[in-house]
């Protein structure tokens, strides 16, 4: 061999050699010097946990909590990751399961978004404690299974199921809207304020990487932990309800159908927000229960789910009057004094409207008192005939856009979802409905005293409270009055919305509500040391008995609550909206219903207004 031949052998030797040497020396590296894959085992994986934040907590008024959190455990499975060999035997024994439902727990179609065989998704929800802290011992014997740590949420107290809401696990639709921020197990808020307020409620997720060996078992931190990131949990927030009035109310709606608005007028905060017939919050708390009970809320024929507060449309009757009496003496259609003969009936023609018997009303605070149809009739013809009878379409509108800054008609913001507009139908609507120039304002005559197409939620009806007791201007109702961010109470405020009237028009139409209360319809409502102003309602129903409307605010000076109380199929507004307003008003101004009045709440806890016949769907 040639000596060149020779040198070229050595130096590929060398390289060879040098090659070699710096693998061992990366290897050695690796297995004792760097901390990342340094492990007591053989390390097989660095497994990704989602940690998951506790959603934020709430509050009422004065402290009392509400919601709060519950760890649960969920079993998740990789699917790429599963041994073909698994002992699905003694998995079924560890879970209490039966194999037909590991096999059709295991089983997903991977042509759907929300699953992939390389991301975990679950397996089984919300394993028994005593269950979980079997298995856990065995969870190395399963590669590709793994425990997710996540909270559920506790209600402490069996009210507010609407206003509060629920949580449910996200769907296709909103992984995939979601750009990554949600994915397959996660919980969303559904309703109320989880749904309303889940920005703020969530949390941001933490992630922790972990070593596992060779055979599933947890040897330490990735990197020391410098890559992980720790769970932030979601804001608290301060309701602006009261507790023990929500409850009170609650059990006063027992066993009727309809709702409860109360306002703090100076504010706009919602003290309570009642829907009835309602239903244990925990009911529709993640569990394993929740799909059958969801089923039969969702199936109840006296519909449970629906927040009558806020989504149901009511004719308001009489408490429109109110309205109709103030935009009268802004525009002055009529004055303070203004009164009219009533022989009992408003006639035109060959039609008669009918008026119950009372005395004349000779101004505008005795036309409220009694809630004289005929004077009502009339008054609403003067408005929309205001530029002659043959531009009736013209007042109409004026009037609408005068209703809208009374929050009829409109949405008035409060913050939950699924606020109805209520209903106040303009010319368009009545030309559609008989044709242009072809109706007159006797044909739509019923709208003057809060009747026909006119249709309002009680939340609006509360709020029309509100403005009267303001003197002309309401805050936006809302429900949440603060929350905190890294331990400071950040407080929600809003401005001032002026309903377009004068503030010396109010004054007879509060004379007249007192007189309401204090000698009038709502008698039943009276309280002789709180001077309560208000207003009854019989709200007419083609389909059943008529509905029982009252608004009302208290005091008459310097008003705390304002209120709106609206009981389906019962009748006269006196006979059951009234005494529940005043019981509702005299708790949360003292605190107590006196021994004198006891017997008015006994009547309203005892009254079973439901249906005779309910039927459940099954």
């Amino acid at each position: 061999m040639k000596s060149n031949d020779k040198d070229q052998v050595k130096y590929i030797i060398i390289l060879f050699g040098l090659s070699g040497l710096i693998l061992l020396i990366k290897l050695a590296n690796l297995q004792l010097f760097d901390n990342t894959f340094r492990a007591k085992g053989n390390t097989a994986a660095i497994d990704k946990q989602v940690i998951y934040p506790e959603r934020g907590l709430i509050y009422d008024r004065n402290g009392e909590l509400l919601v709060y959190n519950a760890l649960v455990y969920d079993l998740m499975v990789t699917h790429n990751r599963l041994n073909p060999e698994m002992d699905t035997a003694k998995l079924c024994q560890l879970l209490n399961i039966t194999q037909e439902e590991f096999e059709s727990n295991i089983t997903k179609d991977w042509t759907d978004v929300r699953y992939s065989p390389n991301i975990p998704y679950v397996f089984m929800r919300h394993i028994d404690p005593e269950v979980f802290a079997a298995f856990q011992e065995h969870l190395f014997e399963f590669p590709g299974i793994s425990i997710q740590r996540k909270n559920k949420r506790i209600y402490p107290h069996e009210n507010a199921a609407h206003a509060l809401g629920y949580i449910r696990e996200v769907d296709r639709e909103m992984i995939e809207a979601s750009a990554g921020r949600y994915k397959v197990g996660d919980y969303v808020g559904a309703s109320g304020i989880e749904k309303q307020f889940e920005e703020l409620l969530k949390g941001t997720k933490g992630i922790e990487y972990v070593l596992k060996d060779n055979i599933g078992r947890k040897v330490g931190p990735y990197k020391d932990g410098s890559l992980d990131s720790i769970a932030q949990s979601g804001y608290e927030l301060t309701s602006s309800m009261d507790l023990n009035l929500q409850a009170y109310g609650e059990l006063l709606m027992g066993n009727k159908i309809g709702s409860i608005v109360a306002i703090e007028p100076t504010t706009g905060e919602i003290l309570s927000m009642i829907s009835a017939p309602t239903y244990d919050p925990n009911a529709l708390a993640i569990n394993k229960k929740r799909g059958r009970t969801y089923h039969e809320l969702a199936n109840d024929t006296l519909r449970p789910l629906i927040d009558r507060s806020i989504m149901a449309r009511y004719p308001p009757g009489s408490i429109f009057k109110t309205i109709l009496s103030l935009i009268g003496l802004q525009d002055s259609i009529i004055k303070y004094n203004t009164g009219m003969s009533c022989t009992g009936a408003y006639t035109m023609g060959k039609y008669r409207w009918g008026c119950r018997e009372h005395p004349r009303p000779k101004d505008v605070a005795t036309a409220i008192q009694w809630s004289c149809n005929t004077y009502y009739f009339q008054l609403f013809r003067d408005i929309i005939d205001k530029y002659g009878a043959r531009s009736v379409d013209r007042g109409l509108d004026e009037l609408v856009t005068k209703l809208q800054q009374f929050g009829m008609g409109v949405k008035l913001g409060v913050d939950l979802p699924n606020e109805s507009l209520g209903f106040v139908p303009n010319s368009e609507y009545y030309n559609k409905m008989y044709g242009k120039g072809r109706w007159r304002s006797s044909t739509v005559i019923s709208a003057g005293i809060g009747q026909g197409e006119l249709l309002m939620n009680t939340l609006q009806m509360a709020n029309v409270a509100a403005i009267i007791a303001n003197r002309g201007y309401y805050y936006q109702p809302h429900i949440i009055r603060s929350y905190t961010v890294d331990e400071q109470k950040v407080n929600i405020e809003f401005d001032a919305n002026f309903c377009g009237v004068d503030e010396k028009h109010f004054a007879p139409v509060i004379e007249g509500m007192e007189n309401v209360v204090r000698a009038g319809a709502a008698y039943s409502a009276h309280i002789s040391d709180i001077p309560i102003c208000g207003k009854t309602g019989t709200s007419q129903n083609p389909h059943g008995d008529d509905h029982s409307v009252f608004i009302a605010f208290a005091p008459k000076d310097n008003p705390k609550i304002a209120i709106a109380v609206y009981v389906e199929n019962s009748g006269y507004g006196s006979r059951y909206a009234a005494p529940i307003a005043s019981l509702m008003i005299e708790k949360y101004l003292t605190n107590e219903i006196r021994p004198a009045r006891k017997w008015v709440e006994d009547r309203m806890l005892n009254a079973d207004l439901r249906p005779s016949i309910r039927l459940v769907s099954q």
